[in-house]
């Protein structure tokens, strides 16, 4: 009776902190010094983040030997032994499970005496203990690796835990990012609980990073200073910096901790003796104190976040001495002035906790900004000679930008605007209408038609898309979408799709184009680069907003991790990037009109078109005389004549 009835034991309320405290043990095998666990300071209000029902996700962002392991460890004995509760944890490949049972988690399972109350079979071949799984009294473990889908399946559980996210697929075998796939496992909870812990890889594809960023809260630790008594963060610091780590040219043995407030210098001895006086504060001044509590800068009780963030490295930890760390900075940075970059890459992520940023293409939108030319938008400077349009079409709105083009492809934007509509529905698309349909003034005095325009067809309005472009083929509105394959040209091909209007089918009802969108920025970032006016030169108005240079610069190009290895890929730095995909579209306008293939005849036939006296050349007595100016008429305001090129015109008539 009294066995039967040990599953509805109920114990007092511990945290996880206070759980470790009585019963957790620190194996020979996973462990420099076998023994009773007593955690950093810096580990307690972590765990106690983990054991907060009122906590939904809790993020680790860290370095290598601050003991994550461990606490994940200690937060499967707690959920197992104290709360019951269902748990899963995965690993980023199933070699990596064999290996974490073995020598971390079955070492735990022997050595607490208290998870014998709940896993008799800890030595037993069992079918309730294996390497996959862990049947423990009212509740279990999954075991599993992070790299196939099928490892996310039939399975609920109350507790995910993700160890090393970065070194997990960002797409596993194209179902989802393994977060969102482990977060489906715990929808059904009543008190579900994601904790995510890694070690940070490369900046722009970082799934670690991305979960920090996304937190409610982020908190760093903060310690006092044994002169000022000021909190402050332990920084990296070095020579070009005004606080954090100082030496005295190549002696490790030197180092230091710069106050930020008094400017004292710290030794490592002076950091322990006050490091459990430290707390978790984040940017607001928020802070949580010695009972798991979230508290304000002026001390008042928080609610819990549902999702928290923390950042750790190694010189918050005693198991590595500051000096021990300063040899591997200067021997990193003696090999990277060889050409080796992979020691600095290892200690940025390993020691900083911080992701590394390999150098690639990318544009400073201040730069862009700075040399901004003083003409207005929605006129068309002396040198443009055809304009074309770009939409990017969004939830609540159309981003245009209209661009004019010059010989060799010399640009000027000409306008950037933003339509507030509602794409679902088809009266809105007539605001797109009305504006593709307006002309802009030139500097002749003539009024400049948009002679072709694109527009992505790839959100949630595609078949709108697709009938929009339908019903204008005649004025060339090109539906288009990204080709997702690298090294693609920017004209790609295209194929006849399906429109579906109105509840009815139209067979091949319009054609859509493929845009090799890597290529079409390497080409606009090239450009970015060039710095005299002529072909290939990007001009920009003054007028237009500091939003428009920050989207225009906002991806970078960087290696990525690919099936084929590693490939240089264009990646987002910020939130949004219309305005660079509006500069693509543009870029693959030029090329549906073949401006790229132009002669000089050509051109000259264009600049004529256009405005006659504006580009003719002024040789020695070709200055209008006073009689002739009064004879000579007066340029009309009045749309320039659509420019068709002979064979893009036959092409669209075929």
């Amino acid at each position: 009776m009294r066995a039967g009835f040990q599953t509805l034991k109920k114990s007092s309320p511990k945290r996880l902190s206070q759980w470790a405290d009585e019963h957790y043990y620190l194996s020979a095998e996973s462990s420099y010094v076998e023994g009773r666990w007593s955690a950093f300071p810096y580990q307690v209000a972590i765990m106690d983040a983990i054991s907060n029902d009122d906590i939904r996700e809790v993020v680790l962002q860290k370095s290598a030997r601050v003991g994550y392991t461990k606490i994940a460890l200690a937060a499967v004995g707690y959920f197992a032994h104290h709360r019951r509760r269902n748990q899963a944890l995965w690993q980023p490949v199933d070699e990596d499970v064999d290996e974490f049972v073995k020598t971390d988690l079955d070492p735990m399972l022997r050595d607490v005496p208290a998870m014998r109350d709940v896993f008799p079979e800890y030595l037993r071949r069992d079918k309730r203990n294996t390497l996959r799984q862990k049947m423990f009294l009212g509740s279990v473990l999954h075991i599993r690796g992070g790299r196939a889908a099928k490892n996310y399946r039939r399975i609920s559980i109350d507790v995910a835990y993700i160890d090393e996210l970065d070194a997990f697929d960002m797409d596993v075998e194209k179902e989802g990012s393994p977060v969102t796939l482990a977060a489906k496992r715990i929808e059904g909870a009543t008190f579900p609980k994601l904790v995510l812990g890694s070690t940070p890889k490369h900046k722009h594809d970082s799934l670690i990073e991305a979960r920090r960023l996304q937190a409610e809260r982020e908190f760093r630790y903060q310690v006092p200073c044994n002169h000022c008594g000021e909190l402050h963060t332990l920084t990296w610091g070095g020579p070009d910096k005004p606080h954090g780590f100082k030496w005295d040219g190549k002696n490790p043995d030197t180092v230091r901790h710069l106050c930020p407030h008094c400017g004292t210098l710290a030794t490592q001895g002076d950091y322990l003796a006050t490091w459990s006086m430290g707390r978790w504060i984040d940017a607001s001044g928020a802070w949580i104190d010695e009972n798991a509590r979230y508290r304000t800068s002026d001390g008042a009780v928080l609610s819990p976040p549902k999702s928290v963030a923390f950042h750790i490295w190694t010189a918050y930890s005693p198991m590595t001495s500051w000096a021990q760390i300063v040899r591997e900075w200067l021997s990193a940075r003696d090999k990277e002035r060889r050409g080796d970059k992979s020691e600095l890459k290892a200690f940025i992520n390993t020691t900083l906790g911080e992701t590394w940023e390999e150098e690639g293409e990318s544009a400073d939108q201040h730069a862009l900004k700075a040399r901004a030319e003083p003409y207005k938008l929605r006129t068309c400077p002396a040198g443009v000679l055809i304009c074309t349009a770009a939409v990017d079409v969004q939830d609540n709105r159309f981003e245009i930008e209209v661009l004019g083009h010059g010989r060799g492809e010399e640009s000027w934007t000409v306008d950037y605007t933003v339509l507030d509509a509602n794409p679902g529905d088809e009266r809105e698309w007539q605001k797109l209408d009305d504006y593709l349909t307006s002309t802009f003034p030139h500097a002749s005095g003539q009024l400049m038609p948009i002679e072709a325009a694109v527009i992505d067809s790839g959100g949630h309005f595609t078949h709108q898309v697709y009938n929009f472009c339908r019903l204008r083929t005649h004025r060339r509105v090109f539906a288009v979408k990204g080709d997702s394959q690298l090294g693609k040209p920017i004209k790609g091909k295209s194929s006849w799709v399906d429109v579906n209007y109105r509840g009815t089918v139209i067979k091949k009802g319009t054609r859509i184009w493929f845009i090799g969108t890597d290529t079409a920025k390497d080409t606009i970032f090239a450009r970015m680069k060039l710095r005299e006016p002529g072909p290939g030169y990007m001009h920009f108005s003054a007028e237009l907003p500091d939003s428009y240079f920050e989207q225009l610069t906002s991806e970078a190009r960087v290696p990525q991790k690919t099936a084929r290895g590693d490939a240089w890929r264009w990646v987002k730095r910020g939130l949004r990037n219309e305005a660079l995909d509006c500069r693509v579209y543009n870029v693959f306008a030029s090329n549906m009109l073949d401006l790229h293939r132009y002669t000089e005849a050509m051109w000259r036939r264009l600049e004529q078109r256009v405005a006659p006296d504006l580009f003719a050349p002024k040789g020695e007595g070709s200055e209008a005389t006073p009689e002739a100016e009064q004879q000579a008429p007066k340029p009309s305001a009045k749309p320039a004549r659509r420019m068709r090129p002979k064979s893009f015109t036959k092409r669209w008539k075929h």
